[in-house]
């Protein structure tokens, strides 16, 4: 069984996600129950996934393990449609994962306000760019890959939902919302919500 650590509403919920749909549900570990991730994760980050005495980091490089490791329909086997997945995982991971980190950054500064509503801005304007690019890439289609639901989507959903954290607009089109909301309904995704809450709730959370 693989061993979960995650933090509630971060991007280890893309993880938990997957494992759900691959019928691989994981064992939970918390970060806000423990005390010793660093020695797990020198940084710090959510998703580990331990699986035996192996430790797997980093979001991206733990779906394609589990991907490539285990038989579904979120990865295509090979070719352009495989190489477009992994772009796509990537273009979640590396361009808006830390587009939406800056909104969490700025609301840590030790700022005046008006100075952090500009920052907030700024940061805002590079989102809905980004989320301009996932427009055009569903033209035609349901999902980033096609009309199946893919692991860039899955990752793309968490992460819309920390806008609302913070004073900020980020504008989402017809196509994008029609996807995101495929993507919560998904029973893996439901499932996933509900067993960290669970978690949560039992230890204290």
């Amino acid at each position: 069984m693989y061993r979960l650590f995650y933090s509630p509403d971060a991007c280890s919920l893309a993880t938990h996600t997957v494992l759900n749909l691959l019928d691989q549900s994981p064992q939970l570990a918390s970060v806000n129950a423990l005390d010793c991730f660093a020695k797990i994760n020198p940084a710090k980050q959510v998703p580990a996934l331990q699986y035996g005495e192996e430790v797997m980091c980093e979001g991206a490089a733990i779906l394609l393990y589990l991907l490539n490791k285990h038989e579904n329909d979120l990865l295509p086997a090979n070719g352009v449609q495989r190489q477009h997945a992994i772009e796509n995982i990537m273009f979640a991971n590396a361009s808006m994962h830390p587009a939406y980190s800056r909104l969490f950054f700025i609301n840590n500064l030790e700022l005046d306000q008006e100075t952090k509503l500009i920052l907030f801005n700024a940061a805002r304007e590079h989102i809905n760019h980004l989320w301009q690019v996932v427009d055009q890439k569903l033209r035609g289609n349901a999902f980033l890959g096609g009309e199946s639901v893919s692991a860039a989507d899955i990752l793309l959903a968490v992460y819309s939902r920390w806008g609302a954290y913070f004073p900020v607009d980020i504008p989402l089109s017809e196509r994008i919302q029609a996807m995101l909301k495929n993507v919560f309904a998904l029973d893996a995704f439901k499932l996933a919500l509900k067993n960290e809450q669970a978690d949560q709730k039992k230890h204290g959370y």
